[in-house]
């Protein structure tokens, strides 16, 4: 089974990544894919992110009943800060029986040459890149590189944070049951 990894924070999960998420299970050739849940990525601090069991949970109730997506809570158990090599070589070594491939946006494939051995990640994984605007997509990067276009909407987890701060309706930003989900916990107040 060939399996796409959609590394993130989801602090929180919304509609942007769903989408993201389904496009690529749907419109290529990945079996599935896994929304890993990152408890700290090395590029940003930590300040800020709701308990990532919390996040784990809302990813699982955000894509519940979808065909092909799957929550992971693999980087949960690694040691920190999450690095895309470690948590591939420890895919690989746990389920031989699967390819991993790496999904990012066009932002990220432009910072790709600064994660952790990146000439490995470049070299042993496809990547699926998803465009996106201001990004151009350098095909000369990697051989393994798939484009999948996927409708894009200007949505940001730290702009959602803010609205829940100041009391402001996200519905229609979030799937309804990680809305309610947010509003009964309290979750980012």
């Amino acid at each position: 089974m060939k399996i796409g990894l959609y590394f993130g924070s989801f602090n929180p999960i919304h509609i942007g990544h769903c989408i993201i998420a389904n496009q690529m299970a749907t419109h290529s050739d990945l079996d599935q894919v896994w929304l890993v849940i990152s408890p700290q990525n090395p590029f940003k601090p930590s300040a800020g992110l709701l308990n990532e069991y919390h996040r784990l949970h809302l990813a699982k109730l955000a894509i519940e009943g979808a065909e092909g997506l799957r929550a992971s809570d693999i980087e949960l158990h690694l040691p920190r800060p999450s690095y895309t090599i470690d948590t591939l070589t420890y895919l690989q070594e746990k389920f031989p029986q699967h390819s991993f491939a790496i999904i990012m946006g066009s932002d990220g494939l432009q910072n790709l040459r600064k994660w952790k051995n990146a000439e490995v990640l470049i070299r042993d994984y496809d990547l699926y890149v998803y465009p996106r605007p201001g990004f151009p997509i350098d095909p000369q990067i990697s051989s393994r590189l798939h484009t999948i276009n996927a409708p894009l909407l200007d949505i940001s987890a730290t702009a959602i944070r803010q609205m829940i701060r100041q009391g402001e309706d996200i519905r229609f930003l979030v799937p309804e049951p990680v809305r309610l989900e947010i509003e009964q916990n309290g979750y980012y107040k």
